[in-house]
């Protein structure tokens, strides 16, 4: 197959270069699940004749909840050690996936949520035996693709830089939180950190989306330490605002990512006094997006901010990140449908809801991983 020319004019940072591969990767992984698993959706109703069809969700909540239920019932706060990253749980109830309840064997009236089972309905039965093969059989997809080399080296660039981080951090992006941050308080609570940073995780072990998702959540907590705005806002929003502002309805596809998380994202920027929403001109239908003094200096400290990180990643980790880069250039390209060998991936089934929505120009600067379903662009 014939692969998009490569465009590296403009030298993209890493947080960019990895969420177009995790987000293409993801897409790809759920394209696969949505056609082979019963389901239903908000917009396009269940599969005919399915009596299990659990509302379809993406790959988060196959690596922050499901995949930790394989071998039978476990505790909330069980799965919460596992995952190392809360599951939204009650979508996960709603959704037709799980129950929650407490242990038939506990007597008290009134048992500590924490303590309560989780147990499979048969739509998140269903799901895990769909979910469980696609991992290894999209990364065969991308062996075949990309070549055995190039593949290969991806991954012990990624498990070299990964093998030096904390354990705690999770195998997939978490659920952002209110600002669209990673963390409350912008980085992991402590205590959650030293009860995870006991499982010693061997990097060579982990699918492809966790050794990507890693060094990119690693990136986004040093960026917003101390940072007024978080990674997924500053990469998808004010990035992309001019000075003389910008039509609401040209950022999704300006950006990659839903018109829901843009929604979430102006709240933030407008309460605290970062951007300014209004008709383009008096009397136009269409709504613009306008920073404040503080919206651009923000938006022009973010590339600063991040060659700044990035400086310090280099001193630390040498050679392997700077290849790492270059693997990841040539399996991205620049992240447009025009120029990216990973839009070679995303085409989606006939019938599937992606062939049904606009169809995207481009890839996420940073994933918005949302509590909707965990969507990577956060449809």
């Amino acid at each position: 197959m014939a692969v998009p020319h490569r465009s590296h004019a403009v030298e993209r940072p890493l947080t960019a270069l990895l969420s177009y591969a995790l987000v293409a990767f993801t897409i790809e992984f759920d394209n696969e699940a949505e056609h082979r698993l019963p389901h239903a959706t908000t917009l396009y109703g269940r599969t005919p004749g399915a009596l299990a069809a659990p509302w379809l969700a993406s790959l988060a909540m196959w690596t922050n909840c499901m995949q930790h239920l394989q071998e039978g019932p476990i505790t909330v706060a069980e799965l919460e050690r596992r995952a190392r990253t809360p599951a939204n749980l009650p979508g996960m109830v709603r959704w037709g996936y799980i129950r929650i309840q407490p242990a038939p064997s506990d007597a008290r009236p009134k048992p500590p949520r924490s303590e309560w089972l989780i147990t499979l309905k048969p739509g998140g039965q269903l799901a895990i035996e769909i979910w469980r093969p696609l991992q290894a059989e999209i990364e065969d997809r991308w062996r075949n693709r990309f070549g055995a080399d190039l593949y290969s080296g991806l991954r012990q660039s990624l498990a070299a830089i990964v093998s030096r981080f904390d354990p705690a951090l999770p195998d997939c992006m978490p659920i952002l939180k209110f600002g669209l941050f990673c963390y409350e308080g912008r980085r992991p609570a402590k205590k959650s950190r030293v009860t995870a940073s006991a499982q010693k995780i061997d990097p060579e072990k982990l699918p492809l989306s966790a050794l990507l998702a890693k060094p990119l959540l690693s990136l986004a907590i040093d960026y917003e330490t101390g940072s007024p705005v978080s990674m997924a806002i500053a990469a998808n929003i004010l990035r992309l605002v001019p000075d003389q502002g910008l039509r609401l309805k040209d950022l999704p596809a300006l950006s990659g990512v839903s018109k829901e998380s843009i929604a979430m994202a102006m709240t933030f920027l407008k309460a605290r006094g970062m951007a300014i929403e209004a008709p383009e001109s008096p009397g136009s239908r269409f709504r613009a997006i306008t920073l404040t003094d503080l919206g651009r200096a923000l938006r022009d400290e973010q590339p600063h901010r991040l060659r700044e990180i990035e400086h310090s990643w280099e001193q630390k980790f040498g050679e392997p990140l700077k290849t790492l880069r270059e693997q990841l250039r040539e399996i991205t390209g620049d992240g447009t449908a025009h120029s990216s060998p990973l839009f070679l991936g995303l085409k989606p089934y006939l019938g599937g809801w992606r062939s049904k929505a606009l169809t995207p120009a481009v890839l996420p600067n940073f994933p918005m991983v949302l509590h909707r379903g965990g969507w990577p662009d956060g449809s």
